[in-house]
């Protein structure tokens, strides 16, 4: 499950080198965005496995960018994870609300973030597979034509 690609959105620097050490010792490509309007911008030529997505950001907070993301059929499926100030109580579910597939409690915790993304990860919606053209049955005991 190695290469998947993180896109994360935080207005504190020290979040942004933090989970990009974390997740590219572990193997993610990481991209960093410091507030919605950039990362809605780099949406737009980069479609991220996941996104982790802090709630305080400058100009259009956290849970508008999700609404957003989910609200858009090409960037629907991207899973997103708010990450949470723990002490902002309900902040867990006005993420669920906003459309976040979960949520991450700041500050960090280094030894389990790689951990909780792979999880996150999991939920990615895989497309069904192909439908394949029915077989008929040939039919057994009536007569092929015999109407009732």
């Amino acid at each position: 499950m190695a290469n998947e690609t993180i896109l994360v959105v935080d207005d504190a620097p020290v979040n942004l080198k933090l989970t990009d050490i974390l997740l590219r010792k572990e193997g993610f490509k990481v991209h960093a965005a410091g507030d919605a309007e950039q990362a809605l911008a780099l949406l737009g030529s980069l479609h991220p496995d996941l996104m982790l997505v802090g709630l305080q950001l400058p100009g259009m907070d956290g849970l508008e960018l999700t609404r957003r993301i989910k609200r858009d059929v090409r960037t629907r499926d991207i899973v997103v994870v708010a990450l949470t100030a723990g002490a902002m109580r309900g902040d867990d579910e006005k993420a669920l609300q906003a459309g976040c597939d979960g949520s991450i409690v700041k500050p960090i915790d280094t030894l389990t973030l790689a951990r909780k993304v792979r999880e996150y990860l999991q939920l990615r919606v895989t497309p069904p597979p192909p439908v394949e053209a029915a077989v008929e049955e040939p039919h057994r005991g009536f007569p092929p034509g015999l109407t009732l």
